[in-house]
């Protein structure tokens, strides 16, 4: 067993498992103690190093493209305090890291892992249901369904539309970029209805727009990272050369029947919102399509 235990957490390797457990720490993110422990396969490991510095160094953990949920959905956007794959490493314990490294790269080596990306995840995810409140509201997953229930500041667009419940199997793909305290963030589900979409994240009813508290809204990557585990690897997608590209994701989707009076009630709204200057004449277009699609 190789082991390193730090203020930041511990990570441990047994030969086939690197078990990464977050520190307790009040300076260990939110978003990191949420998570909880990873194991992670020693076949999804790429490569370790670890980077010593005058007063500290950093163990850092690069895994195979494909093999974690997690960083499929953030697009290696998590700030680095939350990065679970990167621990921080007081200087008087340099050879202990040193020593982990070595026995990570020694067991894949022998193992003769390869490096490049994986055909499915090899991690799991966050367990479901998760929940998380944000600046914009709550989004919730059940591993079947995603609903947003939007908050009391959010945009009046959004409180007339109502509470959004998207099926997995409705989903394209999931959006996240965190709020950096400096900029906006935001989260967003993008589904065969929507892919054209051009709404800004705060009127987008699939979107929650980040913009409160930077340590809350990171929680927003657990519903993202959950979503993206449950949706097809990103290798099995036929035909899509470039998973950003939009008009390769976008399919039709046939329309859901809801309440008539619900309907009326909610194109009244948006239309009430677009006299009062709130919707640009090309946002209550648009707004009003994610409606009518939506029942």
């Amino acid at each position: 067993m190789a082991e390193i235990i730090q203020r930041d957490g511990t990570w441990a390797f047994d030969g086939t498992t690197v078990r990464i457990t977050p520190g307790l720490h009040r300076s260990v993110p939110l978003f990191r103690q949420t998570y909880g422990e990873i194991a992670v396969p020693l076949e999804a490991v790429a490569s370790i190093v670890f980077e010593p510095e005058r007063k500290r160094g950093r163990l850092r953990m690069r895994l195979r493209e494909g093999a974690d949920p997690l960083l499929q959905a953030t697009g290696g956007r998590l700030p680095d305090p939350a990065d679970p794959y990167r621990l921080t490493v007081d200087i008087d314990r340099a050879g202990v890291a040193e020593y982990v490294a070595e026995e990570i790269r020694r067991a894949l080596l022998l193992d003769q892992i390869p490096k490049e990306p994986t055909k499915a995840y090899l991690l799991p995810g966050p367990p479901v249901p998760v929940s998380v409140r944000s600046s914009d509201g709550t989004v919730s997953f059940d591993g079947v369904q995603v609903r947003i229930d939007w908050s009391d500041t959010s945009e009046r667009v959004k409180r007339a539309i109502g509470p959004r419940i998207i099926d997995v199997g409705d989903l394209v793909q999931v959006e996240w970029l965190p709020n950096s305290g400096y900029e906006d963030g935001f989260l967003r589900f993008v589904t065969r209805e929507t892919v054209f979409s051009k709404l800004p994240p705060e009127k987008d009813p699939y979107a929650l727009d980040l913009w409160g508290s930077t340590r809350r809204d990171l929680l927003t990557a657990l519903v993202a990272t959950a979503v993206t585990a449950r949706l097809p690897h990103p290798s099995t997608r036929p035909g899509v050369a470039d998973p950003t590209d939009r008009r390769q994701l976008a399919a039709a989707v046939p329309p859901r029947a809801d309440h008539h009076d619900v309907l009326l009630r909610r194109l009244r709204e948006l239309g009430e919102l677009h006299r009062d200057g709130v919707l640009t004449d090309e946002e209550f277009a648009m707004t009003k399509a994610v409606v009518l699609r939506g029942f």
